[in-house]
C-alpha cells in the first residue's frame, strides 16, 4: 500500500491496509450486524486473500469485497456458504460518491496479492477466541478451547439425548464440525467424531444425536453458534495436525465419568431410563475409565 496504516471506513466496519495484511474493525451499534459485532476485528494477511473486487451495491453505495482462499478462515469453512450477503465479514459496503478512493484501494491491494485461489493448506485468519459458549434449543453449549461440553435442558432435550447424559467431547476425538444455520430449518450444530461408528451416528436425526444440538427461534443465533462453530473447527484442525493415533479406546477424565453416572442414576430414579437401560449404560460408562 502507499501508506501503511491507511483506513478506509464503510457503513459498519473500517478496513485498515497494513504491510502484510488488512485489519478490519468491526463497528458497534443496534444497525450493525450481530456477527460483526461478535467478531470485534479480524486481521486478515494477505496471503490468505485470492482476489479483491468492487461492484455496485445498494440504494446508492459501493461494495468492496476481499475474497478469501478456501480453508483459509475457519468461520467461512464453518458456514460453508451459508452466510448471507449482508453478514459476509469480508465486504465494506461504501457510498457510491467513494467508488473513486475505493477503487485506488482495491488496485494496491490486488497488485500486492501472490495466491491465485488455490486452497491453503492450513487457516491463516485466527478463529474466534475460546472460551466460548451459547444456548440452543436443546442444550447449553460451551468450549473451554480443548473440550466441547452438552448440557441438556429438561424442556428441549430428547429422551434419547437425556438416556445419554450431559457429554463432553475432547477436541483429540472430534474429526469436524457440522453447522446448519438457524436460520433455516434444521439448523443445528454437530460435531463429527473420529470414531468407526461416526457413519452410522450421522444417519441418526440430529435430535437424537448426542454429538448435536439442535437450533430454535432465539436459540443458537449465528452470531453465537458460527464463532463458536469456526473456533471448534480450528481446535480440531490443530489437534488433528499433532494427533497421534491411538490403538486402545481414549480415557476419559473419572469425575467426568462419575458426574455422567450421578446423572444417568437420577434419571433412573426419576422413571425415565429402565433398569435394564441403567445397567448398560453403568457398565459402559466405567469401562471407559
Amino acid at each position: 500500500m502507499s501508506r501503511m496504516g491507511d483506513v478506509l471506513a464503510g457503513f459498519h466496519a473500517a478496513w485498515e491496509f497494513e504491510s502484510d495484511s488488512v485489519l478490519i474493525r468491526y463497528e458497534r451499534g443496534i444497525r450493525t450486524p450481530k456477527l460483526f459485532q461478535a467478531l470485534g476485528e479480524r486481521r486478515v494477511p494477505l496471503e490468505a486473500i485470492s482476489g479483491v473486487t468492487l461492484s455496485p451495491g445498494k440504494r446508492g453505495t459501493v461494495v468492496l469485497r476481499a475474497e478469501l482462499r478456501p480453508g483459509a478462515d475457519p468461520l467461512l469453512e464453518a458456514a460453508a456458504g451459508q452466510l448471507k450477503e449482508g453478514c459476509d465479514p469480508y465486504r465494506l459496503v461504501l457510498p457510491a460518491e467513494r467508488d473513486a478512493l475505493a477503487e485506488y484501494y482495491a488496485d494496491e491491494l490486488r497488485g500486492l496479492l501472490t495466491a491465485d485461489g488455490e486452497p491453503a493448506e492450513r487457516f491463516l485468519v485466527a478463529a474466534p477466541e475460546a472460551p466460548r459458549q451459547f444456548k440452543a434449543y436443546d442444550a447449553k453449549a460451551s468450549f473451554d478451547g480443548k473440550t466441547v461440553h452438552f448440557r441438556w435442558f429438561w424442556t428441549g432435550a430428547s429422551s434419547a439425548k437425556w438416556k445419554a447424559g450431559d457429554q463432553s467431547f475432547p477436541v483429540g476425538e472430534l474429526s469436524g464440525v457440522e453447522w446448519r444455520s438457524p436460520e433455516v430449518f434444521e439448523g443445528h450444530l454437530r460435531l463429527l467424531r473420529r470414531s468407526a461408528a461416526q457413519e452410522a451416528a450421522q444417519a441418526v436425526q440430529v435430535d437424537q444425536d448426542p454429538a448435536a444440538v439442535v437450533f430454535g427461534l432465539g436459540y443458537g443465533p449465528v452470531h453465537e453458534s458460527l464463532p463458536f462453530a469456526a473456533a471448534v473447527l480450528a481446535a480440531v484442525r490443530g489437534a488433528g495436525a499433532a494427533a497421534v493415533v491411538s490403538a486402545g479406546a481414549p480415557r476419559r477424565d473419572p469425575a467426568d465419568i462419575a458426574e455422567r453416572i450421578r446423572h444417568l442414576g437420577e434419571l433412573h430414579q426419576a422413571g425415565l431410563v429402565t433398569d435394564e437401560e441403567f445397567s448398560v449404560k453403568k457398565a459402559e460408562l466405567l469401562a471407559e475409565l
